[in-house]
C-alpha cells in the first residue's frame, strides 16, 4: 500500500464523517426537535419546557435553517 492511497482513503473517510455529522446536526435532529415541540408544546410541564428551550438553544443553527419551511402556528379554531 502506498502512502498516497492510504492518505486519500483516510481523507475520504474523514470527509464523509464530517458530512454525515453536519447533515445530522443541521437537518435531521432539528426536524425531530420541531416534531417534538409541535406535539408537546401546549401540554408540557415546567421541567419539560426547560428541556425544550435547551434543545432549541443546542440545535439553533439547524432550527434556523429549517424555520422558513416549517409551519409552527397553532391550528385554526372552528367557529360555530
Amino acid at each position: 500500500m502506498d502512502i498516497t492511497t492510504l492518505l486519500t482513503q483516510d481523507t475520504l473517510i474523514a470527509a464523509l464523517l464530517y458530512l454525515t455529522l453536519s447533515v445530522l446536526y443541521l437537518l435531521i435532529l432539528p426536524g425531530f426537535v420541531y416534531f417534538y415541540l409541535k406535539t408537546r408544546w401546549y401540554v408540557a410541564s415546567s421541567f419539560e419546557r426547560g428541556f425544550m428551550y435547551f434543545l432549541m438553544f443546542f440545535f439553533f443553527p439547524g432550527v434556523l435553517l429549517l424555520s422558513p419551511f416549517l409551519n409552527f402556528r397553532p391550528k385554526r379554531r372552528q367557529l360555530i
